[in-house]
């Protein structure tokens, strides 16, 4: 076996920047506020639960990529059968690049860049004209795989991040605004707000990214000459760290501006009003207006990649049509979508998180163990199985009002409520994939089959 080359400093910056940029958009930029808000002087512990489902998660995510070597989340999947793999690999794509991220770019730069500039009887034909001259760019610049996104992406990044650290400093630092919150609360709020925080995290949709994600920087990886599932996994774990660490410090400050807020604002319905209200107390519309025009450069460059990754999916699945017959449907499909408005996006996307961030998490601990369990098909299924009963049932307890009020799906909620542990805090699939593990594993070693049958590195 050849030796495998050291990556050095300059290559983890890169990859580590790289990573970066994937994961960062303007939703990683809405939600810690919102959250802060929601959290109020128990920032912290809210802080901690956004952390661990918003960076820990999407980190494990690319470590489970990179341990299984698979080449695509329905790779990841698979063991758990080939339709479970299909409905997951389909319905993950459908949110990112359909559903709920790519109309979610087109309503958060209007919310920060263009609604306040309007007046309440102008916003819906604002955000309608916006969003079909948004749309219009994205789908022109996918059509002709234009590189204009990728030199727009190395720039905004450090534009993004010094805008950040400009306010950062002057409300924490100039302004002494953290002086006026608090780094304490009661335990009753610590516990509840921690495990609120975790589900917020799920609004990022960085773990499900995470499981596309991977793939590309294994492969960047792999072109630097690391062919051993062993060394990429750890120079995964030292890029992801670099990625990972510098969004957790920039959550953590937005979660606590977000609460800081709360003394010249009140509560908003979204995060994107919070920030454009936070901008313009503190730099007044000039600073709005630049974090409009940035934010607009951020959203279009992910709104590209996500519209162009979920119809290049579909057409490798029905090379028939092809990627230029899915790329106007789904590009008019989030159209279509954005006009819903940013508040109604958020309401509709919660209950399909909740069905799919259960599945995600358990397919990552799966991934994770692969060194001790393979791919073993017995396993997989069994945790998968066992996870969907309560990821269902979140989905139906996380449904707006008008549907969850519906006779069958209120008695189904009563009967969670009653009979299913840590159901009404949004946590009840943790028993039941610890459970499905377990009966798989038992399972798997009483039929007397070795368990991780696994394949030698490649050189």
């Amino acid at each position: 076996m050849s030796p495998q080359p050291t990556l050095t400093k300059r290559q983890y910056l890169t990859l580590g920047s790289l990573l970066f940029g994937m994961f960062f958009g303007a939703g990683n930029l809405i939600f810690p506020i919102h959250m802060g808000q929601l959290a109020g002087s128990a920032w912290l512990p809210a802080a901690i639960g956004f952390l661990l489902s918003a960076v820990l998660l999407p980190l494990l995510s690319i470590m489970a990529i990179s341990l299984t070597r698979a080449s695509s989340m329905y790779d990841l999947a698979r063991p758990a059968g080939h339709g479970f793999a299909l409905f997951f690999l389909l319905a993950t794509h459908a949110s990112l690049g359909l559903l709920i991220a790519s109309p979610r770019t087109a309503t958060v730069t209007y919310s920060i860049g263009i609604a306040p500039f309007l007046g309440k009887g102008q916003q819906q034909i604002g955000l309608l004209i916006f969003s079909f001259i948004f749309f219009l760019t994205t789908f022109l610049l996918a059509r002709n795989e234009s590189k204009i996104t990728t030199y727009i992406g190395k720039l905004l990044n450090p534009l993004l991040l010094i805008l950040l650290a400009v306010i950062f400093f002057w409300a924490l630092v100039i302004k002494g605004d953290i002086r006026a919150i608090s780094f304490t609360s009661s335990p009753k709020l610590m516990s509840s707000n921690l495990i609120n925080g975790f589900l917020q995290g799920y609004n990022t949709m960085d773990a499900l990214a995470g499981l596309g994600f991977g793939v590309t920087i294994i492969t960047a990886l792999k072109l630097m000459g690391l062919h051993q599932a062993s060394t990429r996994a750890k120079a995964v774990a030292k890029v992801g760290s670099l990625a990972m660490g510098l969004e957790a410090l920039i959550y953590m400050l937005l979660i606590l501006l977000g609460a800081i807020s709360l003394g010249f604002s009140k509560l908003t319905a979204n995060g994107g009003t919070a920030f454009n209200q936070i901008m313009t107390h503190y730099t007044g519309l000039i600073g709005t207006a630049l974090l409009g025009a940035m934010t607009l450069l951020a959203c279009l460059t992910t709104a590209i990649g996500l519209v162009t990754s979920f119809s290049q999916d579909l057409g490798h699945r029905f090379p028939k049509l092809g990627y230029h017959f899915f790329l106007p449907m789904t590009t008019i499909g989030a159209f279509l979508i954005a006009n819903f408005g940013l508040d109604q996006i958020i309401a509709y996307s919660t209950p399909i998180l909740m069905l799919l961030y259960p599945l995600a998490i358990a397919l990552i601990m799966l991934g994770l163990m692969h060194p001790w369990i393979g791919k073993n098909t017995r396993i997989y299924k069994t945790t998968v199985a066992f996870t969907m009963i309560p990821a269902l049932l979140d989905a139906i307890h996380a449904l707006p009002a008008g549907l969850a009020q519906l006779p069958i799906f209120s008695s189904i909620q009563q009967f969670a409520t009653t009979y299913i542990p840590w159901f009404g805090i949004g946590m009840d699939f943790v028993p039941f994939l610890l459970i499905g593990f377990l009966t798989g594993f038992i399972a798997a070693k009483l039929s007397g089959h070795k368990l991780a049958p696994d394949l030698p590195d490649p050189d």
